[in-house]
């Protein structure tokens, strides 16, 4: 098995999702290291008045802190985001969220495009974007975006997934640095290795 290796660690981490996702991000959290620090952002399209079990479910599954963003909350190491319903998540200069109610883009809001733009804008080489299942291409553009600004990408295998379209979407665009099972993303997370 090849070993997985990183440039020098990531100080924010942006995972978005849709269809099928969420299984694997909870099992992607699940298996994160105990010590593990690099603050997380959870992009899951869901719908508006539909009950987000998300934070509920962390809560008994990891022993990392997580919240739903609200305005103006800093980004704090050891800590799992999670974008709110209706609302794109912005990363602003001063290292906090800011909540957006403009158009959707890619019939969804919150946008994955939005924030890995948004987060790679601020983070540049030092932010790891992972893309998962889903059926619609967001994401695809946002991380094509992050790539060029030098950070590290991200795509679950789209045999791995669910619903495949998203990862499809996102390999047709760009040549991420890894394409991997979601038992891998995990490990790729929990690296410290430099490449």
């Amino acid at each position: 098995m090849e070993e997985i290796q990183m440039r020098a660690g990531p100080t924010f981490i942006v995972i978005g999702g849709s269809a099928g996702s969420l299984q694997v991000i909870l099992r992607i959290l699940t298996l994160l290291d105990h010590e593990f620090k690099t603050p997380i952002l959870i992009v899951l399209h869901r719908h508006v008045n539909a009950d987000s079990p998300l934070e509920e479910l962390l809560s008994f599954r990891t022993t990392l802190i997580s919240r739903e963003v609200e305005e103006k909350d800093r980004i704090t190491d050891g800590y799992i985001y999670i974008c709110p319903a209706d609302y794109h998540t912005l990363v602003e200069k001063d290292f906090s969220f800011s909540l957006d109610d403009s158009e959707k883009i890619n019939f969804s809001r919150p946008s994955i495009d939005v924030v890995f733009r948004s987060a790679a804008d601020i983070y540049r080489e030092k932010l790891l974007c992972v893309l998962l299942s889903g059926a619609n291409a967001d994401g695809a553009a946002g991380m094509k975006y992050a790539q060029e600004l030098g950070g590290v990408t991200v795509v679950q295998d789209p045999a791995d997934a669910q619903v495949p379209y998203m990862p499809q979407q996102a390999l047709k665009m760009l040549n991420p640095d890894y394409v991997l099972e979601s038992s891998r993303i995990a490990a790729l997370l929990n690296s410290k290795v430099v490449v």
